[in-house]
């Protein structure tokens, strides 16, 4: 990826496993999005969940984990010692490759307008986003909570939302949305049962109390744990590292003449903050980051990935590896790969039309067939190589030893099962791109007409991965002696070809009527 936004969203849910997650299973299912880490706490009834990837995929991803989380949590029966304001508490952007702060502000601020439009959510905006001085400071936001914020989001003028509607969502509340650079969320653990302690070492080190300029911080009791905890967010961790929170906490600690029982990370932590502790701590002369061995060989090994890509992931090998002469990949790759195309030209048209004040009364269904198309594009795309696999074992049983009658009637078997397995993918290819012209039938009807062209190449190339996919299938089942089966499948494919072509004429007519 040359473009990579984190993003860092917490939820108020840290008890029902289940719950966290569908709202992990939401983000996963977005192609384009790795999915780094998922931390819950009881004590807190808080998750935290961070994933990255390019900044749309990343947009979309999070606007999923937010549906989820408004369908599933209801903070009226919520409980915990973090304070929150929303099901989807707080969503922040983080530039790491590629991207500017600008960039995350404007994902930021997109993100908000369609939480509040589509989910009747109300944003607020914070940190790098905030669009009002005294809304910089998260905490300004969420003092009282959720149900303070019920009540005075509708009274008092000061707390009307960036976006949306003055009243909380009934059972989601409201949403923070921020930019800003890496934070990490850094907790220390007291062994007493005095929550007072707590709250009175958070208040020293915190910076908007006089302590530490870049920490916030806040004092919490760990009923299940029967301890208290100083839980701290750094803010700007080069400026002021883990090391000195933690001797600060630990000096303040010692003054109530209580033992610091423990230290936790909440979330993932930049390499650079450890190696900093590492460096302080044991006093490292001429240390650098290269000097850690998991580092050194991460480097190197990426930079040999990137040659061996360089040489067999451009976009021109595929088709040298078609032409070559070799049985795979052949058709049915092709065919495989013309429905991604196809699939991923529709998902280009969703794009530009998404977003647009002219189409916004179809920008609900046309998010819908964003989904489903980026879904199919991965299924065909995937199908590229399972279909060269698929036809190999074909070619492995056909070379099987005819020496004998029972080998002979061995590899009699296998060739029919492995012909059976290799029309299995085809048939999910001109299947995947029925599905596909069947979309782009749909947004022939709603999409930016500025693209309509596009959509009527799509349309083109996936009536080709349909007769494509179902010639391969026609092809192996004249080597079949099951003749039921080749009955029934005939039928079948003659039903999707039928389909198929419907589909295509309807998307044609559309785009012409429209163009």
């Amino acid at each position: 990826m040359e473009k990579i936004v984190e993003c860092v969203p917490n939820f108020s849910e840290g008890r029902d496993a289940s719950k966290v997650a569908e709202i992990e299973g939401a983000i996963r299912g977005v192609t384009g999005v790795v999915f780094l880490d998922s931390q819950m706490d009881a004590d807190h009834n808080r998750s935290v969940i961070t994933f990255a990837g390019e900044p749309d995929a990343v947009l979309e991803a999070a606007l999923r984990a937010a549906r989820r989380a408004v369908e599933l949590i209801d903070l009226n029966h919520h409980r915990g010692e973090h304070p929150r304001i929303g099901a989807l508490d707080v969503l922040p952007f983080v530039p790491l490759k590629g991207v500017t702060m600008d960039d995350c502000i404007s994902l930021a601020r997109s993100a908000g307008e369609d939480i509040a439009r589509e989910l009747n959510v109300p944003v607020y905006l914070y940190e790098r986003a905030a669009q009002r001085p005294d809304r910089v400071n998260l905490a300004d936001i969420r003092n009282g909570g959720f149900e303070w914020l019920r009540e005075e989001i509708e009274t008092d003028p000061e707390r009307r939302p960036d976006f949306g509607a003055a009243r909380v969502h009934p059972t989601a509340g409201a949403v923070a949305v921020c930019a800003r650079p890496l934070m990490i969320a850094f907790n220390v653990n007291l062994a007493t049962e005095d929550v007072e302690v707590a709250k009175k070492i958070a208040g020293a080190v915190r910076g908007r109390d006089g302590g530490l300029r870049h920490v916030k911080a806040l004092g919490f009791r760990l009923r299940e744990r029967g301890q208290v905890q100083v839980s701290m967010n750094l803010v700007d961790y080069e400026a002021t590292p883990i090391f000195r929170a933690f001797e600060m906490v630990l000096r303040e600690a010692e003054r109530y003449g209580v033992v610091v029982s423990g230290s936790e990370i909440v979330g993932l932590v930049p390499q650079a903050a450890l190696d900093a502790c590492s460096d302080h701590y044991l006093r490292l002369e001429n240390f650098h980051p290269e000097s850690v061995l998991e580092t050194r060989l991460e480097n190197a090994m990426a930079d040999e990935r990137l040659e061996r890509e360089d040489e067999t992931s451009r976009p021109d090998r595929f088709i040298e590896d078609v032409s070559r002469g070799s049985a795979t990949p052949g058709g049915g790759s092709v065919a495989a790969c013309a429905g991604a195309l196809a699939a991923a030209l529709g998902v280009m048209v969703c794009h530009l039309t998404i977003g647009r004040e002219r189409f916004a009364s179809a920008e609900p269904e046309t998010r819908e067939l964003l989904t489903e198309l980026d879904e199919l594009r991965a299924e065909l795309t995937r199908a590229i190589d399972d279909d060269a696999r698929s036809y190999e074992r074909v070619i492995a049983a056909r070379s099987l030893s005819q020496g004998t009658d029972a080998e002979r009637l061995q590899r009699g078997i296998a060739v029919e099962q492995s012909i059976k397995g290799a029309m299995a993918v085809p048939l999910r290819v001109a299947e995947a791109s029925l599905d596909v012209l069947e979309r782009l039938d749909e947004l022939a009807e709603i999409g930016n007409p500025q693209a309509l062209s596009d959509l009527g190449v799509a349309g083109q190339m996936a009536l080709t991965a349909v007769r494509g996919a179902v010639y391969l299938i026609v092809a192996n089942l004249n080597a079949l002696g099951d003749e039921e089966f080749s009955r029934d499948m005939r039928q079948e494919l003659d039903d999707l070809i039928e389909s198929g072509q419907e589909a295509a004429d309807g998307i044609e007519a559309r785009v012409l009527k429209r163009t």
